[in-house]
């Protein structure tokens, strides 16, 4: 994403809700990835053990992830983001949000090495299950540091001066790009399928509700501040047309709000699930302690 002048707004506006992205790095990424889930499944399907591999709505759920990192970084919103803070905001949302949730459903490690040829699958297989590797993996994918590293990389990237050196060098953009969807893929893989350990679904369900305040408290600061935070979005702002304080304030409520709702649904079902998981457990215990029953 370059800087980009702003003599007509009105003619700009038009033109940007109309300009589709064509990033190279993101286009091939994208086509490897999909190409590579997709001979995944196609292989795993082939298979006799089909519902140990990925299931239809797994396939659908990662569909859905793909879709939308392509329309977060393809898309008409990927340029209005260089004028527009709250775009700027929706676009880091669905990456982090709707994204990496999505295409963590969808069982991506276990289907991406099946796209590998056999020899390769087994190479690899050995490799992440050494000592050293696996361990990183388990640090990597903890509660508390899966925590930590996303909430890290999001308040840092909203430090003024960091967030303007993003908009200025797309070096630098792709890199908080990056650190967000990184750190949204580990912490969802974490509450998705870490389990933790014994403790299950339940410590799951608060560290998606601790992740939903703090990114709460940041949209509200946004929301409710009566200063400019980013001088660089403020100018892109003003020379596009559009008020830097209003498009900030905009930007706060769309982490505060849509966020707090998706984090609340996804917090609600994990719950759920947990007790769903509580129940079989009580039952299972029942049934194998009950006393035979005697024949009549």
């Amino acid at each position: 994403m370059t800087g980009l002048a702003f003599g007509h707004p009105g003619a700009e506006h038009e033109e940007l809700l109309s300009r589709w992205t064509a990033d190279p790095l993101v286009l091939s990424s994208l086509l490897v990835v999909g190409t590579a889930y997709a001979l995944g499944t196609w292989r795993l399907w082939q298979r006799a053990d089909l519902h140990r591999g990925v299931r239809v709505w797994q396939l659908g759920s990662f569909a859905a992830g793909w879709a939308t990192v392509a329309l977060s970084l393809l898309s008409p919103l990927d340029a209005f983001s260089d004028i527009s803070f709250a775009a700027h905001m929706a676009q880091h949302e669905l990456l982090m949000l709707v994204a990496a949730p999505l295409l963590i459903f969808g069982r991506p490690l276990v289907v991406l090495l099946w796209s590998l040829p056999a020899d390769a699958r087994r190479r690899v297989g050995l490799w992440v299950s050494r000592g050293g590797v696996a361990a990183l993996w388990h640090g990597l994918t903890g509660p508390l540091v899966t925590l930590l590293l996303h909430a890290l990389a999001v308040w840092l990237w909203h430090i003024p001066f960091l967030f303007d050196a993003a908009l200025a060098d797309e070096r630098v953009h792709a890199v908080q790009h990056l650190s967000f969807f990184i750190t949204a893929a580990l912490f969802w893989w974490a509450v998705v399928h870490g389990r933790y350990g014994r403790v299950g679904y339940g410590i799951s369900v608060l560290f998606v509700f601790a992740t939903a305040l703090h990114q709460s408290v940041l949209g509200a600061l946004l929301t409710v501040g009566r200063f400019i935070w980013y001088p660089l979005a403020a100018r892109r702002a003003l020379d596009a047309g559009i008020d830097p304080l209003e498009d900030q304030q905009l930007a706060g409520v769309l982490m505060w709000v849509p966020s707090g709702i998706v984090f609340a649904v996804l917090g609600l079902a994990l719950f759920s699930a947990w007790l769903g998981d509580a129940q079989r457990r009580a039952q299972r215990r029942v049934y194998v302690g009950a006393p035979p029953q005697r024949p009549r």
